[in-house]
């Protein structure tokens, strides 16, 4: 049951006087291929012209403004002539979209657009109505060459820069691409097991150890005091690049895979000195005297 006070509240929004350069919150409760027209909670309802909405060209009112969508408006009439109040949701993007591109920025928030056109240097994609610029450096975890071909396509983005007096929005896919591998990448290492035995190829070699390569993106390093039971001074001295060798995972500590392969080493020498030993007493039968072992041996 609504009380006195929540119709006076009602009164109170429907009075309220509206000024020229406003910014008002309402509701759309329809859309045309002309205008959109809001409930304002006032006596008289609002209209966003189609080329009121959005900065971005070929904006398609139906694709993008549904029955239900709250929206931001700045009053540019307050009486377009039918008694309604005249809006402009470009007018209130320039003034609002700023502070939410900077709590995006600082908050790492994931946004996608769709790629609109390509220029000198990269591509244009529209953010809250408002053009931002996406480096060629920055539309993939590679460098892009052919920019063309991402016109039309949607990327995953997050904001790099947020200049409100310069006018200047900066987004960046590739750090979602990142951000993507690396999750992907942890999510395989969890899955390994360490004391598992696995084949991979040495990708690289430096002074303190070498890196294999196990396949499926995955590297890791063996450390120079794992690769032999030798005393070394150098990788080198032991593996070359391309070679392939066996390893044994030690641990996947902070996503960083440790291997060894000395450890395989120790592991053959303590089975083939257990399989000599084995064959040893086997050999001897069980009336076997201790003067008969010691018989074996020279003093």
């Amino acid at each position: 049951m609504e009380s006195m006070k929540d119709y006076e509240k009602e009164l109170e929004r429907s009075f309220r006087k509206i000024g020229e350069g406003d910014i008002l919150t309402g509701t759309v409760i329809a859309v045309s291929e002309e205008e959109v027209t809001l409930d304002l909670n006032y006596y008289t309802q609002g209209i966003i012209k189609v080329e009121n909405l959005s900065n971005e060209p070929d904006f398609d009112v139906f694709a993008n403004i549904f029955p239900g969508d709250v929206i931001e408006a700045t009053v540019v009439r307050t009486d377009d002539g039918n008694g309604n109040i005249e809006l402009s949701k470009k007018e209130a993007n320039d003034i609002l979209s700023w502070d939410k591109f900077k709590e995006m920025m600082d908050n790492d928030t994931v946004v996608k657009v769709k790629v609109k056109e390509a220029v000198n240097g990269g591509v244009v994609a529209y953010l809250e109505g408002i053009r931002g610029f996406i480096p060629a450096s920055q539309i993939a975890l590679d460098y892009v060459e052919d920019t063309s071909a991402w016109v039309g396509k949607e990327i995953e983005a997050k904001i790099i820069t947020a200049d409100r007096k310069n006018e200047k929005l900066v987004l960046s896919g590739k750090a979602v691409a990142r951000e993507r591998e690396e999750e992907d990448r942890n999510h395989k290492i969890s899955m390994l097991v360490p004391g598992s035995v696995l084949e991979g190829t040495v990708e690289s070699i430096m002074p303190y150890g070498a890196f294999v390569s196990l396949g499926n993106g995955l590297s890791g390093l063996v450390h120079i005091s794992q690769i032999c039971q030798k005393r070394i001074s150098s990788p080198h001295e032991v593996l070359k690049e391309g070679q392939k060798v066996k390893v044994k995972i030690l641990n996947t500590n902070d996503n960083k895979i440790s291997l060894s392969m000395k450890a395989l080493e120790e592991e053959m020498v303590d089975t083939k000195t257990a399989g000599e030993v084995e064959e040893y007493i086997s050999n001897e039968t069980a009336g076997t005297s201790l003067g008969d072992l010691l018989s074996k041996f020279k003093f």
